[in-house]
């Protein structure tokens, strides 16, 4: 039978720079999953564990959802994406982006720069798409139960999130269903591990 495994995010970092570039000379690292599973954290323990391992600092980490002009825009940010950051750094030029504010509803006007690095990090919901696969040195999904990723996000946002949150849930769902993410990523991590570890060294990977 195949159990959840703990592994270290050194051990995970050293093979991200074991393998190839495949976005131009870049590394591209995909983390995917639900809202509220847990995929900023990774994400970042996994830059802070790279910048420990890479001659080129730690990495930059953008977060896709800096870049959606709002709720409706869920899934179709991404050629916002495409043309602002993946053009750029594959041709080798540092990418930018100007990051939303879901305060005032709208882009702010500072520049967010995206420099050209042995390795970058993508977070969000279909940051792991089939489209960019290809090019992607690892693909990851952090799953956790849909109870739990409600109460994160309503304990970080309020009750007031509540209708949005159904709506994106649903349109999550549909998506990783279409897109067949589970079976398509390198790595499936448990965003609520019930394994005893060290969470800021180690996560918790799911069997596939």
């Amino acid at each position: 039978m195949v159990v959840a495994v703990v592994e270290a995010y050194a051990e995970l970092a050293r093979r991200v720079l074991d393998r190839p570039a495949r976005l131009g000379r870049t590394r591209l690292v995909a983390v995917d999953g639900p809202s509220g599973a847990g995929k900023s954290l990774f994400a970042d323990r996994l830059a802070d564990a790279l910048a420990v391992r890479s001659d080129g600092g730690r990495p930059p980490v953008v977060h896709t959802d800096d870049l959606l002009d709002g709720w409706a825009d869920q899934l179709t940010f991404w050629p916002r994406l495409e043309e602002q950051v993946l053009t750029p750094v594959r041709a080798g030029r540092p990418g930018g982006y100007r990051r939303y504010s879901w305060v005032r509803r709208e882009f702010l006007p500072r520049t967010v720069p995206v420099p050209v690095t042995p390795v970058l990090i993508v977070e969000g919901v279909s940051a792991a798409r089939r489209v960019i696969r290809p090019e992607s040195t690892l693909t990851v999904l952090v799953t956790a139960p849909t109870e739990l990723r409600t109460a994160r996000a309503v304990a970080r946002d309020g009750l007031a999130i509540l209708p949005e949150l159904r709506r994106w849930h649903a349109g999550e769902r549909s998506h990783f269903a279409a897109d067949d993410t589970a079976a398509g990523v390198d790595l499936v991590v448990d965003g609520a591990p019930t394994l005893p570890h060290d969470a800021a060294r180690y996560y918790v990977r799911r069997p596939a």
